[in-house]
C-alpha cells in the first residue's frame, strides 16, 4: 500500500491503495509501519506522492458505510493519529501532488512541510461537508495551520476543489510543475531541506508546529467523541451512501 523508493538521501513514498488511493485502515497501519522504518534509517527526507491520477480521493467511504460504526470506532481515531504524526514527522517531508487530493487526501498533503502540485490535472480541496460528516480535530488543525482562517472557512463550507493554480494563489500548495517534472521537483526540494542539520530542523519544526499539536492534544479528547458520533449515526451513514450513489455509483 505504501511502497517505498530510496533515492540517495531522500525517500518516496508512494500511495499504491486501489484506484483512488483512498485511506483506510490498512493504508493508515501500513504508513505508521512505514514511517517506523524510516525513523530508524539514514534518510534525511522524504517525499509522499500517489499513484495513476490520484494523490488520494480520501476516505474510503464504502468501507466506512459497510463496516459502520464498529469500524469507525478503530478508523477516525487511526487516521487522527496518523496525520498528526505526518504533520510532526521530525524529518522533512514534501508532497509530490501528482494527481486528485481530496478530502483526506488534501489533508495528507497538508500535513507536509512543502507541496509540489501537477500544473496540467487534478484537483485539491476538503469535502467532508458536502458529504455530511465533520473533520476530527487533527485533520482540520492541519489544514488552518496551512492557511488563513478564511480561506479555510470558505474551503470548507463549500467543499470546493482547487485546480492548481488556484491552490498555489491561496496558499494550498507552494509550487505547480508539469505532470513529468513534479516528482522530480519535490526531491529537489526534499534534498535542500534534508541538507539542513538534522537535529537543527527538528528542533525548528517542533517549535514551529507546537502550538498546533498541543492545541490537538487538548481539544481532540472533547471533540471528537461527538465527530465519531455524528458519523456514527445511521442518517449520517445513509447520507454516505447516497453521496456514493450520486458521484461513484456502486463498488
Amino acid at each position: 500500500m505504501i511502497h517505498r523508493e530510496d533515492r540517495d538521501s531522500v525517500t518516496l513514498l508512494r500511495i499504491e491503495h486501489g484506484k483512488a488511493n483512498a485511506v483506510d485502515t490498512d493504508l493508515f497501519e501500513d504508513l505508521n509501519q512505514t514511517l517506523d522504518e524510516v525513523e530508524a534509517s539514514s534518510t534525511g527526507a522524504l517525499v509522499l506522492t500517489g499513484t495513476g491520477s490520484m494523490f488520494s480521493a480520501g476516505v474510503n467511504l464504502f468501507k466506512v458505510v459497510d463496516g459502520g460504526a464498529e469500524y469507525l470506532k478503530t478508523f477516525l481515531p487511526l487516521l487522527s493519529s496518523s496525520v498528526r504524526r505526518l504533520f510532526g514527522f521530525h524529518r522533512p517531508v514534501v508532497a509530490a501532488v501528482n494527481g486528485h487530493a481530496i478530502a483526506g487526501g488534501c489533508i495528507l498533503a497538508a500535513a507536509c512541510d512543502r507541496r509540489v502540485m501537477n500544473q496540467e490535472k487534478g484537483k485539491i480541496g476538503v469535502t467532508e461537508l458536502m458529504v455530511g460528516v465533520p473533520f476530527p480535530v487533527d485533520a482540520l488543525e492541519i489544514l488552518r495551520f496551512q492557511l488563513p482562517d478564511r480561506i479555510v472557512q470558505d474551503l470548507v463550507y463549500s467543499g470546493r476543489p482547487l485546480g492548481a493554480a488556484a491552490a498555489l494563489e491561496v496558499g494550498l500548495v507552494e509550487e505547480i510543475a508539469a505532470a513529468d517534472e513534479v516528482i522530480e521537483r519535490a526531491c529537489e526540494l526534499a534534498r535542500g531541506l534534508g541538507s539542513i542539520s538534522a537535529d537543527a530542523f527538528a528542533t525548528t519544526k517542533r517549535q514551529i508546529r507546537r502550538s498546533t499539536i498541543e492545541w490537538m492534544e487538548r481539544t481532540s479528547p472533547e471533540v471528537d467523541p461527538e465527530v465519531l458520533e455524528i458519523w456514527s449515526r445511521p442518517e449520517t451513514l445513509s447520507s454516505i451512501r447516497d453521496f456514493l450513489a450520486r458521484t461513484v455509483g456502486k463498488k
